[in-house]
C-alpha cells in the first residue's frame, strides 16, 4: 500500500492498494474509545488479516455493521451497496428476504479482494457477516451458534461444542470451532452445497434437540430466552437462508477490538473439561499473533464436505 496526503489535508490520505486508488479519511478517529483504537488501526488490522480472511468472504454477499462514530455510538446494518461505491467493487443483485425497506432485490457487496476490504474498513464497517451460501449456490456450510445464558460462559460453550462435534462426526460432518468475539462460540461445518437451506436447518435442529434430550441441565434448543439462564442455547436457526453469521476474523463492536477467532480443538477440549485454558474473546493483536503461530485454522472449511443426512 502506497500513500500520499490529499490537498495537504491531514484528515485525508490517498492510497494505492493492489492497483486501486482509494481516499482514506479521519485515520486518527477513535472507534473503540475504551481501547483508544483508531480507524487507522482498524484498516491496518483488516489489511494484515486479509490473506486468511478473504477466502472466507469470497463469493459471499456481505452484510456490514457500520459504526461511523465508534462502538459507543449508534450503528446501522448495511446490505445494499452505499452511494459512491467505486465501480471496481463487485456487486451482486440478489433477493433480499425480510428487507426492512420492502425491496425485493438489493445490490450486495462481495469482498473478493484487498482494495474492497480496505474501502469497507474506511467506511467503519467493523463487523462483516456472511450467509452460509455462495452467490448462485446452495448452502456449503452448516453453522451452529452456541449462546451462553449467564452464569454459563465459554467453558460451558466449549463442553457443548465437543458434544456437538462428536455427534456431527457420527454423520461424517467435520466441525471447526471459533469464538463469536462477543460472549459465545460457533461451529462451522463444510457441507456439500447440494441441499436447500431448509433441509440443512431441519437437520441442525434435530441434532440440537438430540443433545438437549441427552444433557437437559446444560443444553437448550428452544428459542425462549426465559429458558436459557445457566444453559447453552444451540441456535440451529442460523442455517435459515436469510440469516448471516459473523465471518471468521471479523472485528466485533465490543469495548475492545475483539475478533471472531478460530480455535484449536485441544483448546476447546481443555476449556470444556475444566482444565485452565486460554480460550477467551481474543483481541485483534492477539489474533494476528495466533495467525503467525497457527495459520488459518479454518482453511479447510472452504473445501466442501458431505451432504447432511435426511
Amino acid at each position: 500500500m502506497t500513500a500520499e496526503r490529499t490537498g495537504g489535508k491531514a484528515s485525508r490520505v490517498r492510497v494505492e492498494v493492489d492497483g486501486r486508488e482509494l481516499e482514506l479519511s479521519n485515520l486518527d478517529k477513535v472507534l473503540y474509545p475504551s481501547a483508544g483504537f483508531t480507524k487507522g488501526e482498524v484498516i491496518d488490522y483488516y489489511t494484515r488479516v486479509a490473506p486468511v480472511l478473504l477466502p472466507h468472504l469470497r463469493d459471499r454477499p456481505l452484510t456490514r455493521i457500520r459504526y461511523p462514530n465508534g462502538v459507543d455510538a449508534p450503528s446501522f446494518f448495511e446490505k445494499n451497496a452505499p452511494a459512491g461505491t467505486p465501480d471496481w467493487v463487485r456487486l451482486e443483485r440478489l433477493p433480499a428476504p425480510g428487507s426492512t425497506k420492502g425491496r425485493e432485490k438489493l445490490d450486495y457487496v462481495v469482498a473478493d479482494d484487498l482494495p474492497t476490504l480496505v474501502w469497507l474498513a474506511n467506511l467503519a464497517a467493523l463487523e462483516l457477516h456472511t450467509p452460509q451460501w455462495r452467490v448462485g449456490e446452495s448452502p456449503d456450510m452448516l453453522v451452529v451458534d452456541l449462546d451462553p445464558g449467564a452464569p454459563a460462559g465459554l467453558p460451558e460453550c466449549s463442553a457443548v461444542a465437543v458434544l456437538m462435534r462428536n455427534r456431527l462426526a457420527d454423520d461424517g460432518i467435520v466441525s471447526y470451532p471459533k469464538t463469536s468475539g462477543k460472549k459465545g462460540m460457533q461451529l462451522c461445518c463444510p457441507i456439500a452445497g447440494t441441499q436447500p437451506a431448509d433441509l440443512v436447518s431441519a437437520y441442525a435442529k434435530r441434532i440440537a434437540e438430540e443433545l438437549e434430550n441427552a444433557e437437559p441441565k446444560l443444553i437448550i434448543s428452544k428459542m425462549a430466552k426465559r429458558l436459557r439462564p445457566g444453559k447453552i442455547f444451540i441456535d440451529w436457526s442460523q442455517n435459515n437462508a436469510a440469516k448471516t453469521t459473523v465471518t471468521p476474523y471479523s472485528l466485533r463492536a465490543q469495548a475492545t477490538p475483539t475478533v471472531s477467532t478460530p480455535l484449536t480443538w485441544s483448546e476447546v477440549e481443555e476449556a470444556g473439561g475444566g482444565i485452565p485454558s486460554t480460550v477467551r474473546q481474543f483481541t485483534s493483536a492477539e489474533v494476528l499473533s495466533r495467525i503467525d503461530e497457527y495459520g488459518d485454522l479454518m482453511a479447510d472449511l472452504i473445501d466442501g464436505g458431505p451432504e447432511v443426512p435426511m
